[in-house]
């Protein structure tokens, strides 16, 4: 595998652009691939065997186009098919945990709000994080149904997104929650609008910072880091139709891009 090959990224949509984001600030040399699966988003109400299937097919995708590593951008994709992925593919492959250790380790009130889709939650995965840092504070759940579809249509600020997170986050701040976990990689492209609810003493935790620095690591760690420093470029595909979603993802990433269709074989 050479080093200067690209880092493929995917997501059940365009949320999985706020890890991109995140992993272009870290690695500002790298070439990145980004699958936007949004003919089928959100994954959230979705099957895990359908997520399984979704995710065996664009990893092939991105290994096809010479990916030396995979991003899995989507939490409920982590918890369906991380496990498989890294059962069926050599390449290493890097994926999402919501950030509850950080909030649970860090809230003032012990109290702890978490906004993710209810595959998210429903997962073994979250299960055992709650099991395991439960003792150090409460941890609410919140189901966000609507919310991706919200996000996946551009609307970061309107009305009915608006409604929306203030009908989600309400229950958790009457229970004086303190720390907002970002449970989805769709939520960080609402966070001036959660901070404008919630108030600018509530600490809201996205974890793809972390997702970013754990991928600079096992990059180095396999001897893959590409040595250029700067200037790596993007190629962004996607399932649904490209008229529709090519400018939502233009509007996220905050550039002029192009964006293919992802090739019917991948469907």
């Amino acid at each position: 595998m050479a080093v200067t090959n690209p880092i493929g990224v995917f997501d059940s949509g365009v949320g999985g652009l706020s890890v991109l984001r995140d992993i272009r600030n870290e690695l500002p040399g790298e070439d990145l691939l980004y699958v936007a699966d949004s003919a089928h988003a959100p994954y959230g109400e979705k099957s895990p065997e359908f997520i399984q299937a979704r995710a065996l097919a664009i990893t092939e995708f991105l290994l096809e186009q010479q990916a030396k590593a995979i991003v899995v951008a989507c939490n409920t994709a982590t918890s369906a098919a991380a496990a498989i992925l890294r059962a069926r593919f050599s390449v290493p492959i890097i994926a999402m945990e919501p950030a509850v250790k950080p909030a649970a380790l860090s809230t003032q009130t012990g109290v702890v709000g978490v906004l993710a889709t209810r595959g998210t939650l429903s997962s073994d995965n979250f299960a055992k994080l709650t099991s395991r840092f439960g003792e150090h504070a409460e941890i609410l759940v919140q189901p966000c149904p609507g919310l991706v579809e919200q996000i996946e249509a551009g609307d970061l600020s309107g009305e009915k997104t608006k409604a929306l997170l203030t009908q989600y986050l309400q229950p958790l701040l009457q229970r004086h929650a303190d720390t907002i976990v970002l449970g989805c990689t769709h939520y960080p492209f609402l966070v001036p609008l959660i901070q404008e609810i919630a108030g600018s003493k509530v600490v809201i935790i996205d974890p793809a910072p972390a997702v970013a620095r754990e991928l600079h690591r096992r990059l180095a760690g396999s001897s893959l880091l590409s040595p250029k420093v700067d200037g790596g470029r993007q190629h962004f595909w996607t399932s649904a139709a490209v008229t529709k979603t090519g400018p939502i993802i233009a509007q996220l990433w905050g550039a002029k891009i192009k964006v293919q269709s992802l090739p019917v074989a991948f469907y």
